[in-house]
């Protein structure tokens, strides 16, 4: 063994001129440019590693749902935009996010009558399943351009966690980000959740790498501020955060100038990040329509009061200010919601934190908490802990006071920054931190694969895992319509020419995939004999002669954790 060394270290040390004995100085330094040279390459390869999977479990899962209930109103909304150039529907939701669904939308090439009349949700059926596409070939188009841009947020969460706590921690967050059920879910669908929430994200990036280069750093986190508020409008409470953001960035950068005139930069960065944002969200509009005509399918609600007035004080056009009208309608409608199996009337302003604890997996959860703890008390992380927790923390308090709980994609952005925020655990001083670190992504990582390809439903195991959702949770938790091609195959499979009754929640047209069935609710409860099949977003909120009919039947099989099929 001793020779063996002794050759080994032959050939890793060269021998020094004239003595012949090795220079160990020159050794370790040419020993550590060898593990350099390895690791630049190495971290390359297992982001793109990461990314590669990520992509795959996206556009698996993509190939095998049914359009959910959103989707179709979005994907018609998009065809729109580029046949007939107009703003005419869905305009409670900015353009920028169905422009980017239109490029997939444009390679699939859909017939489309633009004389069809109707709401937006009957337009997205008739363009899918009335007008001689086929839905399956137009829907992946439609969410590839989703799925592929979520895959460029995952450089920003590596990017973002890398410039704080080193390339290991830029792994742990992508890692933590490319296996988390709820971007997986919502970043392989043609939907606006995970583009806004993205965008976000990479504003607060941008604003504080503003701290070292704020002149070309602050107008590009304008821009992507600007992109998230025309994707959603549930970003724009980010647009005084990022402002604030912006001003504490560029006081850090003149740390050496007078405090009026740090001051006084602070405030015209500021202003710069709003008025890109601004440009962003009318370029979005004027790319759709040059001259902004707004002929709404629709009729938009009148708003009065303090709601009424700010609407019409923003610098921003008037399709998008009527898409506020429109929001502040709909969060003034009594839906109902349903929490741990109670279904209520109105909201909870609990209901977001309740339903991410329970779809967040618990590694990431634990992480994300240290994390954040980390980046408040260690002193070298202390500078961006603003920039982690407080675009988040905002946006979370703002989606708390709506008015509709129907799921944690209205709160995606905290799964995402989490996963920035949990590698900062690797700056505490604790001996087995990078070890634990290790173990807590990959337990992110077993869960997440366990739920494969079911993301929409995922609950982590302390609430009893995906079979478990539709107990405590209903919407687009659990079941968002996405089941209704698997429920076809199942019936073909499993239960040939038996009779089916449907109460189906999504915008699928069962016709479509070869399912024939009826309406339990409309006969009497007696007749209805065979199999029954209910969306468990449905049997969340059964009552009457639903509820006496689930009540009365047998569970004797379930599709993608999302649907529930009774034997009467």
């Amino acid at each position: 063994m001793m020779a063996r060394a002794q050759d080994t270290a032959q050939v890793l040390v060269p021998e020094a001129p004239g003595d012949g004995s090795p220079e160990p100085s020159t050794a370790r330094g040419r020993w550590h440019a060898l593990l350099g040279r390895r690791r630049r390459w190495l971290v390359p390869v297992l982001v793109a590693l990461l990314l590669a999977q990520m992509a795959a479990a996206m556009v698996t899962t993509a190939v095998r749902q049914t359009p959910t209930i959103d989707e179709p109103v979005y994907v018609a909304t998009a065809t729109d935009y580029l046949r007939e150039h107009r703003l005419r529907y869905n305009p409670e939701h900015p353009p920028l996010g169905k422009l980017l669904i239109a490029a997939g939308v444009a390679v699939a090439d859909p017939h489309y009558d633009s004389s069809y009349q109707g709401t937006q949700g009957e337009v997205g059926r008739h363009l899918l399943y009335e007008s001689g596409n086929d839905p399956w070939r137009l829907m992946l188009w439609a969410r590839l351009p989703v799925i592929a841009l979520t895959l460029l947020f995952g450089l920003v969460v590596f990017a973002f966690a890398r410039e704080l706590v080193g390339a290991a921690g830029g792994l742990a967050a992508l890692a933590l980000y490319a296996f988390s059920p709820d971007v997986l879910a919502h970043g392989s669908l043609a939907t606006l959740d995970m583009p806004a929430a993205g965008f976000v994200l990479t504003s607060a990036w941008l604003v504080r790498r503003a701290r070292d280069r704020p002149r070309w750093c602050l107008p590009l986190a304008g821009a992507a501020l600007g992109a998230a508020v025309a994707t959603k409008m549930s970003a724009l409470p980010a647009v005084p955060v990022v402002m604030l953001l912006a001003v504490v960035s560029v006081w850090g950068a003149r740390r050496g100038a007078e405090r009026r005139r740090k001051v006084l930069l602070g405030l015209a960065g500021a202003a710069a990040v709003a008025l890109v944002a601004v440009a962003v969200v009318w370029a979005t509009y004027l790319a759709v329509e040059p001259r902004l005509r707004f002929t709404p399918a629709e009729p938009v609600p009148a708003v009065h009061g303090l709601r009424g007035r700010v609407t019409e004080l923003l610098p921003l056009p008037e399709a998008y200010r009527a898409g506020m009208r429109v929001q502040f309608g709909l969060e003034d409608y009594p839906w109902q919601g349903f929490l741990f199996g109670h279904l209520y009337t109105g909201s909870r302003w609990y209901y977001l934190p309740a339903a991410l604890l329970v779809k967040t997996p618990l590694g990431l959860l634990a992480l994300g908490a240290a994390g954040a703890v980390a980046a408040v008390t260690v002193r070298r992380l202390r500078p961006a802990a603003p920039y982690l927790l407080l675009p988040p923390a905002v946006l979370l308090a703002a989606a708390m006071t709506g008015s509709r709980d129907f799921g944690t994609r209205y709160a995606l952005f905290v799964p995402v920054f989490l996963a920035v925020a949990a590698p900062c655990v690797l700056a505490l001083r604790w001996r087995r931190s990078g070890v634990l670190t290790g173990l807590l992504v990959l337990f992110v990582a077993v869960s997440s694969l366990r739920t494969f390809p079911y993301y929409l439903p995922y609950a982590n195991e302390a609430f009893g895992g995906p079979a478990n959702t539709h107990r405590l949770l209903h919407d687009s938790n659990v079941d968002w319509g996405q089941d209704l091609g698997r429920l076809a195959d199942r019936l073909r499979q499993r239960y040939p020419g038996e009779r089916v009754w449907l109460v189906y929640k999504g915008s699928g047209v069962p016709s479509y995939y070869g399912i024939h069935a009826s309406d339990p609710r409309t006969v009497p409860p007696g007749r209805v004999h065979g199999l029954l099949v209910v969306s468990d977003s449905a049997a969340a909120k059964a009552r009457g002669r639903l509820a006496e009919l689930i009540e009365s039947s047998r569970p004797v099989d379930q599709v993608g954790h999302s649907i529930t099929l009774y034997r009467r």
